[in-house]
């Protein structure tokens, strides 16, 4: 949004652009995630509260996807989000899936989601595809307007199969790609990006694509900087932009080691990853530096990166991810990471 103005956030956090689109992000987004009754049906007046807590935060970016309580993330978003200014805030869905009525709607129970929605979910990435799933999430919003999409889970772990991914490259290839290319050219979306979950997608992505930004939802987080190889580098080259989606890699870099269980890209960690987060919280402690703002603070360190973003549930959860950026984080703390092979060297 060119005529956009949004507001800065604790620590002197400025909004910054995004890659190469004409849109700004505040650096702290809400993901939408868990609003799509990941692990337990929400209440809608909690719902609001977290909304209106975000907005209160100065939280302008808002990203969610069809997928997420297939459908439900969108309906929430929609019904606290449409009421307000829409110049003052960014929103971000996804395509990939649409949704269909089920055959036994009665007694239809979706994988995944604790709630949700009672729909029947199905991959389509051509043309057809994609255009119905962005006419549904305009319908389910309520909002007539997206400012970015994202192409959205297209590897094996999502689709199911290596020969499934090839085949939704190949309509992606040979249709879907126009229809994104068509919504951006006519000023319906103002950036088209992709969701990024493993290695390699960015590569296989940029090859094949005019890509303006990467959802990075795991591989890039305090305990892990695989892209520095080549993803990230390809990105700088193209003047491609990056949001980070789990900041948190899904629990161990909120909740750290003490709890019985820490989680790890959506798994009970293993014990070489329980022993680094170990170190990294001695290094906290030594430097008194709480282990959430330093997993948010270090992605956002990255110059590509425009914003990071994170699920909340409660007001509470929503007001400390934009707290988190308040809190003035030395450079030793990051030397120390550095020196004792914590982090990679190359990290900025």
């Amino acid at each position: 949004m060119e005529t956009m103005t949004l507001p800065t956030l604790p620590g002197n956090a400025a909004p910054r652009r995004l890659g190469r689109t004409s849109v700004s992000l505040t650096p702290v987004g809400l993901g939408g995630g868990p609003m799509g009754d990941m692990f337990a049906h929400l209440d809608e007046a909690d719902v609001r509260a977290t909304f209106d807590a975000a907005w209160d935060a100065q939280m302008r970016y808002f990203d969610t996807s069809p997928w997420y309580g297939r459908g439900m993330s969108e309906l929430r978003f929609g019904a606290n989000l449409r009421q307000r200014p829409r110049d003052e805030f960014v929103l971000s869905t996804k395509v990939g899936r649409v949704f269909d009525r089920p055959q036994d709607p009665v007694n239809f129970k979706g994988p995944f989601w604790a709630g949700g929605l009672k729909f029947q979910e199905r991959f389509d990435y051509t043309y057809d595809g994609i255009m119905r799933s962005y006419d549904q999430s305009l319908m389910r919003t309520g909002i007539n307007t997206f400012d970015l999409l994202l192409i959205h889970d297209l590897d094996v772990r999502h689709v199911g199969s290596a020969d499934l991914v090839a085949q939704h490259f190949i309509d992606l290839e040979r249709s879907g790609w126009r229809a994104l290319e068509t919504l951006r050219h006519y000023k319906e979306i103002k950036g088209i990006g992709a969701g990024v979950n493993d290695l390699g997608t960015i590569p296989e992505m940029l090859k094949r694509f005019d890509i303006d930004f990467f959802l990075v939802a795991m591989p890039y987080t305090l305990l892990d900087q695989g892209p520095l190889d080549h993803e990230f580098p390809l990105c700088q080259e193209r003047g491609v932009g990056v949001v980070i989606g789990a900041p948190f890699a899904s629990g161990i870099l909120a909740t750290g080691t003490s709890v019985p269980t820490p989680y790890y890209r959506y798994m009970p960690a293993e014990p070489p990853v329980i022993e680094k987060m170990k170190k990294i919280e001695a290094v906290c402690a030594a430097h008194k530096v709480p282990l959430k703002a330093a997993a948010f603070q270090f992605v956002l360190r990255h110059p590509i990166v425009a914003s990071v973003i994170s699920g909340a549930v409660t007001p509470e959860q929503a007001r400390e991810n934009v707290n988190l950026l308040g809190g003035e984080i030395p450079e030793a703390f990051w030397s120390d990471l550095k020196h004792q092979g914590l982090i990679d060297a190359r990290a900025p």
